[in-house]
């Protein structure tokens, strides 16, 4: 199966979160914040959304960075992924 946004959406899936902190403390599983980086791993195909044009500004493979508690968390084949409006991506991580 494949994941494949519409409009101006989309899909990511989130980096691994930090186990241990900068100092060596190893973090449990409720300690940990929900990472907030991601890659893309499928881009809609933008058009008219609520009377604007969008054009997409990321792509495939981008490491991105996205609004805490934004998106749709989805998990598909055993896989989690996150699906998020396009606006709700703050920067792309170069």
């Amino acid at each position: 199966m494949k994941l494949v946004p519409l409009f101006d959406r989309v899909v990511l899936k989130q980096l691994v979160a930090e186990e241990t902190t900068k100092s060596g403390i190893v973090l449990p599983g409720q300690a940990k914040e929900k990472p907030q980086q991601a890659e893309v791993v499928a881009v809609g195909p933008g058009g008219v959304v609520d009377g604007k044009e969008i054009t997409m500004q990321v792509k495939v493979g981008d490491k991105v960075i996205y609004s805490k508690y934004s998106g749709t968390e989805v998990e598909l084949e055993d896989e989690k992924f996150v699906v998020v409006k396009q606006n709700d991506i703050l920067a792309v991580i170069e």
